[in-house]
């Protein structure tokens, strides 16, 4: 197993805090390793068997019909006062799951840890019943850190690219190591799950082909502002029928389900949101080559942009489109610590490509931190501060 060591960490500093520890992403995402990797670390920490309950609800061995049974079931393992660490993944497949979750959290000894593969997990009654009581552990597919360590070579500059095209699913790894050709199959596995089980089956959405049409549009704009009119117009163009208002319901199960995230723009100088256009970027892009092929290849700037701005997002920024006039900076990067600004190119050796991206960072008119990445081989180079990185080594940090 890749140790998910940033993840893990996180799970440490909440051991035993009386909070619940929620842990989303997208499904094959790595959810149930990092519960495994956290057991592993409990026992080493002379937690025995017995103080350790976790369930996959999606198991077909536990067959529980209603929230009450998963309650009685977890709470007759509870047979002293000592601290039980209760893990429950994709929990949201029982129905009214809240009830379970909040009996179990009132309990002095129980230290109660979810998982789930849908944003439903953390809205409606769960959210009211927990408010201020749980802190969420957003999770994604394996950053190009974790991904080089699973590979006994030091050139990244080929497994960037493999991982590029490949993406970043833990599972993916082991295929490639073993049956590359059956990783489009794999990745058929989990883009079949993805669809039927958590959009089209939760929302009863019935048409497939639809449902891939608009998503392949949207896998073919990442890096590019789309609106649901421009959608709905192309697809009606090719005489795929559809409205605004289907389109922007299929857009809001993609992002609940994960696959999907939405940039929004902000006007740096106004230093507001903007409220139309935003850009869409991919979970992982090996989902992405999957369905779209090998066209792919064409469009390595926004597969980089993409990448990035997933990185960022673990790093835990939030992470805008910035708007400088007429110009836009690829990434807007906000923590409590202010804001950093980013470009994205995949080279600059051009004078007039560098002239290019440097404008909208010079024209903040502001002193936060400006970078440029690039696949350019150079070393760090700083242009009145405004500083260009190699994006490996930026990833590799």
């Amino acid at each position: 197993m890749i140790e998910r060591s940033e993840y893990l960490e996180e799970l440490k500093r909440w051991k035993d805090k009386d909070v619940i520890k929620v842990v989303t992403g997208i499904r094959r995402c790595g959810k149930s390793t990092l519960f495994d990797l956290f057991i592993k670390y409990l026992k080493e920490n002379k937690i025995k068997d017995e103080q350790i309950i976790k369930i996959n609800l999606e198991n077909p061995d536990y067959n529980f019909k209603d929230y009450k049974e998963l309650y009685d079931y977890v709470n007759k393992k509870i047979k002293s006062d000592k601290n039980y660490y209760v893990f429950l993944d994709e929990v949201q497949t029982i129905d009214k799951f809240q009830k379970a979750v909040d009996g179990l959290y009132i309990k002095k000894n129980v230290d109660l840890y979810i998982a789930g593969s849908n944003a439903y997990l953390l809205s409606g009654e769960l959210a009211t019943l927990l408010t201020g009581r749980y802190i969420e552990i957003k999770m994604l597919p394996l950053s190009f850190k974790e991904y080089v360590t699973a590979f006994e070579t030091n050139n990244y500059q080929q497994l960037f690219l493999e991982y590029m095209k490949n993406g970043g699913m833990p599972g993916n790894i082991e295929i490639l190591k073993s049956y590359p050709n059956d990783l489009d199959k794999y990745l058929d596995g989990i883009f079949s799950t993805i669809v039927y089980k958590d959009i089209m089956a939760r929302n009863n959405i019935t048409d497939k082909i639809l449902l891939e049409n608009i998503l392949k549009f949207i896998f073919d704009s990442i890096g590019s502002p789309i609106s649901t009119k421009k959608i709905s117009d192309t697809l009606t163009s090719k005489g795929i029928a559809t409205s605004n208002h289907t389109v922007e319901n299929y857009l809001t199960s993609f992002l609940e389900s994960y696959l999907l995230y939405k940039a929004e723009r902000f006007d740096v100088k106004g230093k507001n949101l903007l409220v139309r256009d935003y850009k869409y970027y991919v979970v992982d892009l090996g989902l992405r080559s999957y369905l779209l092929g090998k066209k792919t290849r064409q469009d390595m700037g926004h597969m980089l942009e993409n990448i990035v701005y997933l990185e960022l997002l673990r790093r835990g920024y939030k992470v805008y489109v910035g708007k400088v006039d007429d110009l836009e900076i690829d990434f807007v990067a906000q923590n409590h610590d202010g804001l950093q600004y980013f470009q994205v190119a995949l080279s600059v050796h051009d004078s007039k490509a560098l002239e290019r991206e440097l404008k909208p960072l010079q024209k903040t008119g502001d002193h936060y931190p400006k970078y440029l990445l690039t696949l350019d081989m150079d070393l760090e180079t700083d242009y009145d501060g405004i500083t260009k990185i190699n994006v490996i080594d930026w990833l590799l940090k």
